[in-house]
C-alpha cells in the first residue's frame, strides 16, 4: 500500500471510529481534536480490540470504570459494576468496532476485528508503530480516551 493510500485508510479509520462512537453511545459528549500519542500507554481500565485487513492495529477505549458504568446506566437503566461492568465494557467496544468495520466496508476498506480484551488494573501497553488519541468529554461524568494504535506492517 502506498503512503498516500495508507494515509487515506488511516483518515477513514479515524472518521469511522468517531462516527461509530456517536452512533453507539447515547450519552451527550464532545469530541476533541486528534493528536499523536506516546509509544507506551498506561491503562487502568479499558477495552482493546484488534483490527486486521487493509490496515492493522488496535482500538483502545480508556477511561475510569465510572465512565463506562455511567454509559451503561444510560443504555440499560441501571448502574453496572463488577462482572456486569466488565462484560458491558467489552460489548461496548465490540459494538463500536463492529460499527466501524461496517463503515469501512462501505468505503471499500476490508477489515476484521478481534474479540474485545477488557483491561483492569495497572497495565502497560506498547508495541505499536504510531497512535492517534482522541479525547471524548462527557462533562461531569468524565473523560474517555480513544486510541487508534496503528501497525506499519
Amino acid at each position: 500500500m502506498t503512503a498516500v493510500a495508507r494515509n487515506e485508510v488511516v483518515k477513514e479509520l479515524y472518521n469511522g471510529t468517531i462516527q461509530s462512537f456517536k452512533t453507539v453511545v447515547p450519552v451527550p459528549h464532545e469530541v476533541g481534536s486528534p493528536q499523536k500519542s506516546d509509544s507506551v500507554l498506561m491503562v487502568n481500565f479499558g477495552v482493546l480490540i484488534g483490527i486486521t485487513g487493509d490496515i492493522k492495529g488496535r482500538i483502545l477505549l480508556k477511561a475510569d470504570s465510572s465512565v463506562f458504568s455511567a454509559i451503561g446506566e444510560v443504555m440499560f437503566g441501571m448502574p453496572l459494576e463488577g462482572e456486569m461492568l466488565s462484560s458491558f465494557s467489552g460489548e461496548l467496544g465490540n459494538m463500536i468496532a463492529g460499527s466501524l468495520s461496517t463503515t469501512l466496508a462501505s468505503k471499500g476498506i476490508t477489515t476484521d476485528i478481534t474479540y474485545p480484551t477488557v483491561m483492569e488494573g495497572e497495565s502497560k501497553l506498547s508495541g505499536f508503530d504510531s497512535s492517534i488519541l482522541v479525547n471524548i468529554n462527557f462533562g461531569t461524568t468524565g473523560l474517555m480516551e480513544i486510541y487508534l494504535l496503528i501497525d506499519n506492517s
